[in-house]
Order: C-alpha cells, then structure tokens, then sequence
C-alpha cells in the first residue's frame, strides 16, 4: 500500500512522534525565526541558503510562522495548512490522521475517461469540499469518470478561480480542511470516480506571495510571464519546491492525476526540462495504480505525449486540445473576433480535421499567432486528446461570461454535446453543462485596496473596444455579485428542460461507455478521415482495430444529404432519418452489438 505521508524538501514534517523538522530556503535573509504557538526560536542556519530547527512536543495543528530579520512574521510557503488566509499563521498537520476508507482504490483506465471539471467555491451553495462531496453520487449516476477540480492551492482572499495560488501545498482554506479534501477524493473512489487536480506551476499569485523576501533567486531576473515573475527552475532549491509538488498532491492526497496549466510559460533551460523530470519521478514512483497527467499548451505540440510500442505511457498522457473547442465555438456563433479569428475560413473544415486529427493548426502560418503554430498530430491516437465545446476559460475569458448554450442556443448545443460525447478523444464537461446551465462563469477575485483596483481596471481595459464588447460593462471582479452570478443553479436540474438535458447526456454517456470505450484500448494513431465538410455540415470516420466508427452533423439551416456510412446506427439525434435536417447529429458503428 502507498504510504499517506510525502516528505517534503521544504515546510514542516513530523519526523518521530511530536518531532517536526521545520527548513525553509531562504539566501536572502540573515536570519530566521521560527514563532511557534507564541514562543519565538532561532533557526540553525545550514548550507546553501537553508534554515532549519527540529522541535519536540509538538501536536498536529499547532501555529507557526516564520519571522525574517526585521521582525515580519510570514506563513510557511510549503505550509499544508493555514489557519485562516495566505497571511496569517500556518498549521503543522499530521498526513497520517486521516483514515483512507478507499486506500486500494487502483484508479480507472484512461480511455473510460469522461471529465467534468468543476470549481469548489461555486459548484454549490455552500463552496466546500464537503458540500461537493455530496453531490459525488449524483455525477456517478450520470454516468461521469473523472473528475477534474480547479486548482485549490490557498490564493489571496476566500474567491477566486485558484490560478493565483501562492501557498502550493496548502488546500484553500475557505473550502475545507485538508481532512475535508482527502474525504472527498476517498468518497469518490468509493463511487468509481477519479479525480484529477489542476496545478499552477508557471506562477505565483500577487498576494501572499513571501518567497521574494526569503530568496530573490526564486525567480528569474530576465523572464516574465503573462502574470508575474517567471521561475527560476534551474536553481536547485526552486527545482526541487516545485518538482515534489505534483507528488505531494498525488501520494499524500491519493489523486489519481493532475492537469499542468500553460505550460508553455514553464520556461526552463536546463539538460531536463522540470516537466520532463516531474513526469518521470511520478511515473518511476507511482507504480501501484493508475495515473493520468495532461497538460495545457497553445502551442500544439506533442514531444511530452509519446507512446511506447505497447500503448503505455512513458510521461504526460493526453494534451488539452483548444483547437477542437475554438473551431466549435466559431462553427456555432459566427464569432470572430480574438483567436477566434484563425478558425473564421472555413470553421467546419477546422471542426472536423481537429476531431479526425487532434490539432486544427499543424504547422500552418497563425494569424493570430503571426507565425506558424503547431506540430502533425495524425500519428497521435485519439485518447492523446481532451476535447471540450466549454470549460472555465473559454467561458470565464468573455466580458460577460455566457456559456455555449447561451450564445449558440440549445439546439446547436445539443448537436456538439452529442459531437464531443461520441467522438474518440477523451470528452470533458464544465460543470452545470449536463443539465443545460444558463448562469454565468465569470471571473472574480477577492482582493482589497490598490491590488483590488488595479484588477478591476485591467479587466476593464482588456475588453475596451473589444469586438462583440463594446459599451458593455465588465462585471467587477471583485464584488461580491460576480462571484454569486457564477454559482450553479441546482434548481434547474428538477424543471423539465433540465430532466430534458440530463436524460440526454446520460444516455450519451451510457453510449460512450458500452460501445465506444472498447475501441480505445487498441486505438492508434492515423485513423481518423474527413469524408465530407460545408457550412454547418460535417462527416468525418475512424477505423480502428476494433471497429470503425462514423459521425455526421448538421447544425445548418439546409437539410443535407447523408452519405453512406458504414456499420449500424448507435444514435441519432433527434431521430434516425434518410437524410441529415438542421439540428442533427447521426453516429454509426460498423461492428459490435449496437442494441
């Protein structure tokens, strides 16, 4: 059995009964105190920059801080706990008090996958681990696998997306305990569900962000990204912060993978990239169950998703596929504008090669990007993907925050749900998608004076003359409605357009499991083929060894001629015709036992 307990390089670990190891790395201090419940103690400097102390008599949740040279006192930035926010004192946590009730759970194959992605502070009324933790029954009732959380390392203020974490190893305290958080994933591998955490390991948020004044070298002096400081990967005590994160979070918490935010702003220029050794120590240490790692990346590459010759994967397992997703949406609404604008010729070609070959943009010129994007991808097999018609981004990024449904209506809707559910990648919902959810996701913070105010004028300045934008008023990121707008509307899941929806995408999913899952386990690369594209109009086929599956759509306003393929239908939306009229959707398999 895996141990619960991961040691960490940095923090506080329990190292003998009531004996905690405290160390920190911190070149640029003189000095470093430990304030331990009230009682202050000088830290031994050790080698390279670090601090340490080991204190006896200690019991889990005691308070502690570290206090610099001119008297600050500041939280533990490798703290397992806090006990209020990214300011305030640390907790000294015991990883072996929680009781796995499911420790033998061996996690599912990959191609089972079906993702929904939620967000702890609005998927419920109450924004817990716990509250989530209920609603467990109904997603695997519905027919879901996976579940991927957003990230929930603590982040400045109690709202927020989690994409500005700054405490990595902490759960966000406003959700729960980590206790709370290790009974959810336990309960929900006791239902069969998976679940996944996102992790942010580009940057680090704009508060609670201590590590500067411990160690200026813990970023790079030449690099920026998008939202702050590029990091410093080839220093060794940098290195190894964020390379035992993905562990921590996967031995201690018992997750059963992780999905690797932008990573094309993970700069490093060292022999090994971190991410190339982050997926070899997960894979070289992780060997009694099944882990599943994806990343995020605009530049559609597939270097980290290679397969060995038996199918296995040897580092990361599937790529987060943006194209398939912005084809949609402009194949949907006709919007153009941003980069959306890569995908306005033609957007039903760009659908149907993104679904017969991963990416959309192979190494073709980008407007958008004003250079060539992307690598041949027909060679990946279709599980090396996760498609997706919504998620948190694609949503929240908009001035306004509506969601597919909204912008392209049900019917359209409908269609690519049935699209996304029957193709063989691997799908992934945005919670509320199930039930046809009309709120909102927005994006919102809970920051405070100037920080408040510069994010509020940001947002505001980014969607200034915006095409689709314009004279709208961005929502404050920072008011309390924002975040409210956003919550799920459990209660459209009881109305009839809601029982209409869910009885939809649970008899896809139901589908997906019994016919469509069991030609992935020998699916390779080169299977996919467009046979036919016009506007709204899309059929494209993949034949694999074990059988070959075929599609065709019609979200146009022409009633089109359906071509001849092969096999029996599996479904058809909203009925088996002749002929293909607006609205519709019709899947075959040419092989199996299809009712």
């Amino acid at each position: 059995m895996e141990a619960n307990t991961f040691i960490k390089s940095w923090g506080s670990e329990f190292i003998e009964d009531g004996v905690v190891r405290f160390r920190l790395w911190a070149p640029g201090q003189t000095s470093i105190s430990l304030r331990l419940d009230d009682e202050t103690r000088a830290m031994r400097i050790a080698k390279d920059g670090w601090f340490e102390l080991e204190v006896a008599g200690i019991s889990p949740g005691a308070e502690y801080q570290f206090v610099l040279a001119d008297g600050r006192e500041v939280p533990d930035p490798a703290s397992r706990a806090q006990k209020t926010d990214v300011n305030g004192p640390s907790l000294v946590i015991d990883p072996e008090h929680y009781a796995w009730q499911n420790a033998q759970w061996q996690g599912r194959p990959w191609e089972e996958s079906v993702i929904y992605e939620l967000h702890f502070g609005t998927f419920t009324p109450q924004g817990t681990f716990s509250a989530a933790r209920e609603k467990l029954p109904y997603l695997a009732e519905l027919g879901i696998t996976m579940i991927e959380v957003m990230p929930v390392s603590q982040f400045g203020g109690n709202r927020g997306w989690g994409y500005d974490g700054v405490l990595l190893y902490t759960p966000h305290s406003a959700y729960g305990t980590p206790e709370e958080f290790k009974a959810f994933i336990d309960a929900a591998h006791g239902l069969g569900l998976s679940v996944v955490l996102d992790i942010v390991l580009n940057h680090f948020g704009p508060e609670g962000n201590y590590l500067p004044l411990f160690a200026p070298e813990f970023f790079h002096e030449k690099r920026m990204t998008p939202w702050g400081p590029g990091i410093a990967y080839d220093v060794d005590a940098v290195r190894r912060y964020i390379v035992e994160a993905p562990l921590y979070w996967l031995k201690e918490y018992h997750l059963d993978g992780l999905r690797f935010d932008a990573i094309d702003h993970i700069d490093d220029a060292s022999d090994k990239h971190v991410l190339i050794e982050i997926a070899r120590r997960i894979r070289a240490e992780i060997t009694s169950r099944k882990i599943h790692l994806t990343t995020e990346d605009s530049r559609n590459v597939i270097f980290l998703h290679p397969r060995e010759e038996d199918g296995s994967v040897p580092l990361f397992t599937a790529e987060w596929n943006d194209d398939l997703h912005n084809a949609a949406h402009v194949f949907a609404t006709g919007e153009t504008h941003a980069y959306y604008e890569d995908f306005a010729v033609n957007p039903a070609k760009h659908v149907a090669r993104s679904l017969a070959e991963g990416f959309a943009w192979q190494g073709e010129h980008s407007g958008h990007a004003g250079k060539p994007r992307g690598v041949k991808s027909t060679a990946q097999p279709p599980v090396a993907f996760v498609d997706f018609i919504q998620n948190h981004d694609q949503t929240g990024n908009r001035a306004q925050g509506e969601r597919l449904i909204v912008l392209a209506g049900p019917e359209r809707t409908q269609v690519l749900l049935a699209m996304l559910l029957c193709s063989p990648h691997i799908p992934l919902l945005f919670m509320g998608e199930e039930y046809g959810e009309t709120h909102p996701f927005l994006f919102f913070t809970d920051f405070h004076g100037e920080l408040a105010k510069a994010v509020r004028e940001g947002r505001t300045k980014e969607f200034k003359g915006h095409h689709g934008h314009d004279g709208e008023d961005v929502p404050d990121p920072n008011a309390d409605k924002t975040f409210n707008a956003s919550r799920l509307d459990w209660n459209k899941t009881e109305h009839e357009s809601g029982q209409q929806w869910l009885d939809f995408t649970r008899r896809l999913l139901a589908l997906r499991q019994k016919f469509i899952v069991p030609l992935l386990g020998s699916a390779g690369g080169d299977a996919g083929k467009i046979i036919k594209t016009d506007e709204g109009f899309i059929v494209v086929t993949w034949a694999f060894p074990a059988g070959t599956l075929s599609m065709a759509l019609n979200i146009g306003k022409a009633t089109r001629t359906l071509p001849n393929l092969p096999g029996e239908t599996l479904f058809a939306w909203p009925k088996a015709t002749d002929d293909l009229p607006p609205h519709s959707i019709i899947v075959r398999l040419a092989s199996g036992e299809t009712k």
